[in-house]
């Protein structure tokens, strides 16, 4: 399929953009040494509540949680950043988010403590930002610009 160099050229910058915000969060979250999902999991509502603070309350699960949200932040990032595995970073990125979205739902009823940037309903960040990855798993920008075009070759 042919794509033009202008818009792909756009995406593959959206790419790098939602891959910048990725990798920043994981990095921060890496080399803060106190850092744990704790805080965020106990502030779980919605249907989904149990489960998300059932992880914070046992010990291990909490450890492995929050390895792989730092990790995953910081790897999905590079992905993204870099356009190396494009789509596996735009998928497991797009389910990170989701997770996100479960466990703090924008929907009526729910009143968080924890300070909020804005006020949603059904539709917040997370939902957005996750959507617009599904749509860049579509093109191939990671072989227009990015790691994937000497892994892959260019886009055709």
């Amino acid at each position: 399929m042919q794509f033009s160099s202008n818009r792909l050229t756009w995406l593959a910058v959206f790419r790098m953009m939602i891959g910048w915000h990725f990798l920043y969060e994981g990095i921060v979250k890496v080399f803060s040494s106190d850092w744990t999902a704790y805080g965020y999991l106990m502030t779980s509502q919605g249907f989904l509540s149990d489960f998300f603070k059932s992880m914070a309350l046992n010990e291990g699960t909490l450890q492995i949680v929050s390895f792989l949200n730092q990790w995953g932040l910081l790897l999905i990032g590079l992905g993204l950043f870099l356009g190396i595995l494009t789509r596996v970073s735009c998928y497991t990125g797009a389910f990170l988010l989701l997770m996100y979205y479960l466990s703090h739902p924008p929907f009526i009823g729910i009143d968080y403590t924890i300070g909020v940037e804005g006020n949603y309903l059904f539709v917040d960040k997370n939902l957005i930002e996750m959507v617009a990855l599904v749509v860049l798993s579509l093109f191939p920008t990671g072989k227009h610009i990015g790691l994937d075009r000497l892994i892959f070759g260019p886009v055709k």
